[in-house]
């Protein structure tokens, strides 16, 4: 048997024409293999290769006919096609190879057009046909001699399809073969997680061919074939470029198909504008699909979802041999929803402690009594940044990132309540302090500038004492300086590690404390103070804090520094 690798002309001048049956020659399975290296070889052609898998496109409403020739009777066939990103309609059909010449015994052959005729012109037995865009199959264990056509017919866009075809099927098995269940089993669900599992294939744990396994997944729909994903996941268009129908034109003519040429390939790949078949589009819009191949691992954990979202899954065998794919049974399934969140009530001019783990998010309800014409939020990050929004009447009115003391005053409205919204940090858990008041003049956070570092003078540093400054506003706050000695290996992360802002001076001890002075400019330029911390001992590091203290008792930490007395007098 052999499934010819030529064009059709040549297929019929190899059709016996003599008086006497001739048969074709078999495959020769070195030259077969070298050929089926060459990808080349069968592109644009007509004819289907034995044992090798082709790829090619459809043009929508434009049929495509293929041959392949089953030179004796009883052949074991399989023919395999794979739609990839649209239903085909395929139709698999035979009739007789002419066995005798006419002519009346003259042996002379029949004109070519003559002998192409009698064979093409008959519309053959019909097979097998499919309308769809599942992986279909036609497999026969004892298959007649004769001229195989296929034809292939898009109806619904220009597509992709894959054909496989051969006349050992025992043997060849380039598909991996599903387990008995091949369905695909969700074991755990979480809010942002899938757990899934599936047996294995047994052309792996039997065969013990290589095998890999590809998860897919999306929020749109089960995919059929590993094709399917590719040509879902594909941002080029470079096959939608392809010429018309009954243009002549060759293969590799890949300014056709708006690449291009060879001397410009170092270059950014463009569409051709002067080209005549080129056709202008708008880049694609992204695709949310990923896919992950995880080797021959059949248990396997989505992370990263999005709560309370339907997810669709699917599995591929790919042996990585053959790059031939079989997909199991997809599935889907929805993540947990958030656990909901209780509200907290802010009240009028009280300050609120709230604390977020890590990536959480809390939720707070402002509902003032009374009509308003502004209402002001003081939020105080302790730790890391944190973002805040602010809904009034499901309107959103903010949204930012706080990172220290930030204040926000609100255009108020007649019995509005007002929803906040407090996200955590991705680094860790979130520490803050929020108040949330109608009246302008009740501020219990102290104003901060916008440098909130302590600078020390090395110059002015001795053995005892150390001088240090810092910034302060134009309202008048009272300032609390703390010391406390540290080990010389003390570093930055430790120093890090403990800069919880909203810890106040009430923490401290009181051996800690150095002084507090009261400090105010109405000249924002000349706002900094300076002070001299003595009674230290040679050679010590210390970590140095000023509290900045308002009138509502709130106290903020500036940065804390790290000095060290000289050891050297």
């Amino acid at each position: 048997m052999l499934l010819l690798r030529c064009p059709l002309p040549f297929l019929l001048l190899l059709l016996p024409l003599g008086s006497r049956p001739q048969k074709l020659p078999t495959r020769d399975e070195e030259l077969f293999q070298m050929q089926i290296r060459d990808k080349a070889f069968f592109h644009d052609s007509s004819v289907i290769p034995d044992g090798a898998e082709i790829s090619s496109y459809l043009f929508r409403d434009t049929p495509k006919r293929y041959f392949f020739v089953v030179e004796e009777d009883n052949t074991p066939l399989a023919v395999t096609v794979t739609p990839c990103d649209a239903p085909l309609e395929w139709k698999l059909s035979v009739q007789e190879l002419p066995e005798e010449a006419s002519g009346e015994g003259s042996g002379d052959p029949e004109p070519l057009e003559q002998q192409k005729q009698q064979i093409t012109n008959e519309e053959g037995t019909e097979l097998f046909s499919y309308k769809g865009n599942d992986v279909e199959y036609f497999v026969s264990s004892s298959s007649p001699s004769g001229l195989y056509q296929l034809d292939l017919l898009s109806t619904e866009k220009d597509t992709h399809f894959k054909v496989y075809a051969t006349t050992t099927p025992e043997s060849d098995q380039p598909y991996p073969e599903l387990p008995y269940d091949p369905r695909i089993d969700v074991t755990s669900l979480g809010r942002t997680t899938v757990t899934l599992a599936w047996k294995p294939s047994p052309t792996a744990s039997l065969l013990r061919q290589p095998i890999q396994y590809c998860i897919v997944i999306n929020k749109e729909h089960n995919f059929k074939s590993l094709c399917a994903v590719e040509a879902k996941l594909s941002s080029d268009d470079a096959f939608m470029m392809a010429p018309k129908p009954g243009l002549d034109f060759s293969p590799f003519d890949f300014a056709h198909f708006g690449f291009p040429a060879d001397n410009n390939s170092g270059k950014e790949r463009g569409f051709l504008k002067s080209s005549k078949f080129g056709r202008q589009t708008s880049p694609k819009p992204r695709v949310d699909l990923h896919r992950v191949c995880i080797g021959n691992k059949n248990i396997f954990t989505v992370s990263d979802l999005k709560p309370d979202t339907q997810y669709y899954f699917d599995m591929f065998a790919v042996n990585t041999d053959t790059n031939m794919s079989t997909a199991y049974v997809g599935t889907f399934a929805r993540t947990k929803e958030e656990a909901k969140q209780k509200t907290v009530e802010l009240k009028d001019g009280k300050v609120t402690d709230v604390f977020i783990k890590r990536k959480g998010a809390k939720f707070l309800r402002f509902a003032p009594v009374s009509s308003h014409q502004k209402v002001t939020f003081s939020v105080h990050s302790c730790l890391d940044a944190v973002q805040i929004q602010v809904r009034r009447d499901g309107k959103l009115l903010l949204s930012q990132s706080v990172e220290g003391v930030r204040q926000f005053q609100l255009r108020g409205k007649a019995k509005a309540k007002y929803l906040i919204r407090l996200k955590g940090s991705k680094k860790g858990a979130s520490m803050l302090k929020i108040l949330a008041t109608t009246r302008p003049n009740k501020q219990s956070f102290p104003s901060l500038p916008e440098d909130t570092r302590i600078k020390a003078f090395d110059k002015l540093r001795t053995c005892s004492s150390v001088t240090v400054a810092w910034l302060g506003t134009q309202e008048r706050n009272k300032f609390c300086i703390y010391k406390r000695e540290v080990d010389d290996n003390y570093n930055e992360e430790q120093k890090k590690r403990e800069q919880n802002q909203c810890l106040g001076p009430d923490t401290r001890k009181k051996s800690e404390k150095v002084l507090c002075k009261y400090f105010h400019s109405q000249n924002i330029q000349k706002a900094v103070t300076t002070e001299t911390i003595r009674g230290l001992q040679p050679g010590k590091s210390y970590l140095l804090d000023v509290y900045v203290i308002g009138h509502g008792g709130h106290s903020v930490k500036y940065q804390s520094k790290l000095v060290k007395t000289r050891k050297f007098c």
